[in-house]
């Protein structure tokens, strides 16, 4: 864990634990953390032939960049003396250990050249688990660097075998090309094959949106575990006893009284109570104890479409509940219906439709139109479509009619930053006013449309 509002240099600016279950599809299984003492991050378990058990990481590069390694107790989080095994080939930022033990060699494997466009995976091996190491002669071994790929900034790989004894690679990557301007996604896990012969090095086979290599098992989805596979489609209807989706996702710590689920004044919704933060929240980075009222489920596919059903009747100056895609308080599109003045007469309020894009680059100034008047006070379907890679669409219309109002579009560069992906969702905010109100979201629906490889 990173508390990124401290200094680089501030050793307490990382805290790294483990939690250990002996059935990971049981989520009540997973024990309370087990913190142990190290300075950085990307840190990584390695169980030797001989029952010991090393941690391996990334030491603050800031402060002295390399790879650190160290025995360690599970159970107690105790570690050995930390010694430096390797530096890796020169790139920034030596990260994303990981240490492998193959024919009698041992492996370390880590990314390097940051996680932008120069992002690589480098490997070297020794005969002791401390090393000496020594590189592999074709380093980098996995990259896109320097080429017109459209999946780019590859690296932080992993290594398996499968059942049938083929190695496989696992990497992250942006499906971005080398313009790295559109990739709304964020960091995604890529497969790829990998060739791993006796006493060599591994060699994986370049990342692209078509591959081919070692066959895949026959789809199988009766699997234990909770929750929906990644690429199933929501329709969701939040009927009574029912309780939010685990693939839900909140910003920052939900306050959870601010989300019910079929409550008896309207059953199969999710009441929103507002938050008076917005969707910016303190300063682009924080919520604080008050919380920041936003749930959603994050988009998996290039194209797609989202909708909900809202029903709000705003009733103070700045009430607004609506929908988002989300990528941090600094980076968002927000559409929603908000109470403002008529433009026609100050002295009246009416609502309005307001879209606008909070981020780090140009964009248009937001667009704030009115409802219209057949619509206030009924209940209206917001939706947001992305039928391309660059821009999202959003629009409304009343609940169970064919008639749309398209009232704009969001560039995905605006939400194109960082790891972690967008979210799309909703929210209800009285944009920094005291009071509260009450918002009732129906009829979630997420269903993908299509996924762009190259």
């Amino acid at each position: 864990m990173v508390f990124d509002d401290q200094p680089q240099t501030n050793i307490s600016r990382w805290d790294n634990f483990i939690v250990q279950s002996s059935n990971p599809f049981d989520a009540t299984s997973w024990s309370d953390p087990v913190h142990f003492n190290f300075t950085g991050y990307d840190t990584s378990p390695f169980w030797d032939t001989d029952g010991a058990v090393y941690v391996t990481g990334s030491h603050a590069y800031q402060l002295r960049p390399g790879i650190d390694q160290a025995p360690i107790d599970l159970s107690t989080g105790a570690t050995g003396t930390y010694v430096n095994i390797w530096n890796g080939t020169g790139g920034l930022a030596p990260e994303g250990p990981h240490i492998y033990h193959k024919d009698d060699w041992y492996y370390v494997m880590i990314a390097e050249g940051g996680t932008g466009l120069n992002h690589e995976e480098t490997i070297a091996r020794s005969r002791n688990i401390n090393g000496p190491y020594e590189a592999d002669p074709a380093n980098p071994i996995l990259t896109n660097a320097n080429t017109s790929a459209y999946f780019q900034t590859v690296g932080h790989a992993d290594l398996f075998q499968d059942a049938a004894g083929n190695w496989w690679g696992v990497a992250l990557s942006t499906r971005s090309g080398p313009a790295y301007q559109f990739y709304p996604m964020g960091r995604e896990t890529v497969l790829t094959p990998v060739t791993w012969d006796e006493a060599a090095f591994p060699v994986f086979t370049p990342v692209s949106g078509q591959e081919s290599g070692w066959p895949f098992p026959s789809t199988n989805t009766s699997l234990p575990g909770e929750g929906p596979f990644i690429n199933a489609p929501d329709n969701i209807t939040f009927p009574p006893g029912s309780s939010l989706p685990l693939h839900f996702v909140h910003w920052r710590i939900p306050i959870t009284e601010n989300y019910v689920v079929s409550p008896a004044e309207k059953p199969s919704t999710l009441r929103l109570t507002s938050s008076k933060l917005n969707l910016t929240g303190y300063d682009g980075n924080y919520a604080g104890p008050q919380g920041q009222t936003f749930v959603g489920r994050r988009q998996v596919d290039t194209l797609f479409t989202y909708s909900v059903d809202l029903d709000f009747t705003p009733e103070a100056e700045e009430q607004e509940a609506g929908v988002s895609v989300f990528l941090t308080q600094s980076h968002n599109i927000y559409f929603g219906v908000v109470l403002l003045p008529n433009s026609d007469d100050a002295t009246e309020l009416i609502p309005y439709f307001r879209l606008g894009t909070t981020t780090s680059i140009p964009v248009a100034a937001p667009i704030v139109t009115p409802v219209p008047a057949a619509w206030r006070n009924q209940t209206l379907r917001l939706y947001i479509n992305a039928a391309n890679a660059t821009h999202y669409t959003f629009a409304a219309g009343l609940v169970d009619s064919t008639e749309t109002q398209v009232v704009g579009y969001g560039q995905s560069a605006a939400v194109s930053y960082g790891f972690t992906g967008t979210l799309l969702g909703v929210y209800a905010t009285t944009n920094g006013a005291d009071g509260e109100f009450n918002a009732y979201v129906g009829n979630w629906k997420y269903e993908g449309q299509g996924q762009i490889r190259s």
